[in-house]
């Protein structure tokens, strides 16, 4: 799909068809309020990597090689639209190829674990090392059946073992290609550990705490948000507010604690143009800020009760002393504010 492309039906029907479930839609009509959403790299680049990351992953399943300088420039290129790009805090990623989703997670990953290495004042090498790393971390999956990968019940014993053979599968496939690729041992740490948890409740070798590369650390965090964000055969896609709470509280132990809240201090837990029930009323998040994302900037335009206010009233969440947001509307709560009130909350967004 490209920009400019008209969403008829018969191109919906072509898009579920091929198992795109999502798109992201914008105008330019200023009188539609759709905003296009900032991405931490180019289109170009992203696009561009995925082809590249199915290149690579189908040499290696044929021949056993890769073409390492192919890769590394796909690595450098991330980082390079990110040192350009970081001011953009995460709001979505939202490249989603059903048939090729490995692929496609591959490069998000990479793109989110540049962004954390940055945030850890890593140098331009080692975000390199680590946004290779994380471009080749599910590298293992190449041997798993695809019925398995994208089987949407739940995976007996056995086919559970084959999915956790991936890391140390992806680690061995990388070692053998030593002579090919830079600091092939951190590379392979990253395979290997990325779903190893600080507490020792991971696989495949149950490491805890510093025995997990700081590099797998941070891949294992990209790695499981994109997972979640997603939506697969088994699982629809969870919103970025219950992304957070599911890692940060329901996995508590899973992740490096520092690394977590450093990356949700930059992803937008609210998106731009969230509707939220707060203890001031409904509102439509307008702002996401740097370092608090958990209190946006809303613009309250109904009561408690949902009776839409003469006049909106604009609060920084950030201010306030107590816990404001109560919860996300979505599905028939919010189609009452659109269809049955005839009123749509992001006529607030442009509105500064």
């Amino acid at each position: 799909m490209v920009k400019g492309q008209p969403l008829t039906k018969e191109y919906i029907k072509q898009l579920d068809k091929i198992g795109i479930p999502t798109v992201t839609v914008t105008s330019s009509d200023p009188s539609v309020k759709i905003m296009p959403p900032e991405d931490l790299v180019q289109e170009k680049t992203r696009i561009g990597a995925i082809e590249k990351v199915y290149d690579a992953f189908k040499s290696v399943e044929e021949t056993g090689q890769l073409d390492a300088k192919a890769m590394e420039s796909v690595s450098d290129k991330i980082v390079m639209d990110i040192l350009a790009r970081k001011e953009n805090l995460v709001q979505l990623t939202d490249i989603r190829l059903h048939d090729t989703y490995t692929f496609a997670h591959s490069v998000n990953v990479a793109i989110l674990s540049a962004m954390l290495g940055l945030l850890c004042h890593y140098t331009k090498q080692d975000l390199s090392i680590l946004t290779l790393g994380a471009l080749l971390h599910d590298l293992g999956k190449i041997r798993v059946p695809s019925d398995i990968l994208n089987k949407s019940s739940r995976l007996d014993d056995d086919e559970f073992a084959i999915i956790k053979s991936h890391p140390t599968d992806g680690a061995k496939r990388i070692r053998a290609m030593e002579l090919l690729l830079p600091s092939p041992s951190i590379l392979a740490q990253i395979a290997s550990q990325h779903h190893e948890h600080v507490d020792g409740c991971g696989y495949p070798n149950h490491l805890t705490g510093d025995r997990i590369h700081r590099f797998a650390k941070i891949v294992a965090i990209a790695d499981v948000y994109d997972a979640l964000t997603s939506e697969r055969p088994y699982k629809k896609a969870y919103t970025p507010s219950v992304t957070y709470n599911i890692m940060v509280n329901v996995n508590r132990g899973q992740f490096d604690n520092d690394l977590l809240k450093l990356f949700f201090n930059n992803v937008a837990i609210y998106p731009v143009g969230t509707v939220l029930k707060t203890i001031y009323g409904f509102g439509i998040v307008t702002e996401c800020v740097f370092g608090r994302t958990e209190t946006p900037k809303v613009c309250i335009f109904a009561d408690r009760n949902g009776k839409i206010l003469d006049t909106p009233q604009r609060i920084d969440l950030y201010e306030c002393k107590e816990r404001a947001i109560e919860m996300v509307v979505s599905g028939i709560e919010l189609l009452h504010f659109i269809h049955e009130l005839s009123f749509d909350p992001s006529m607030y967004l442009n509105e500064q």
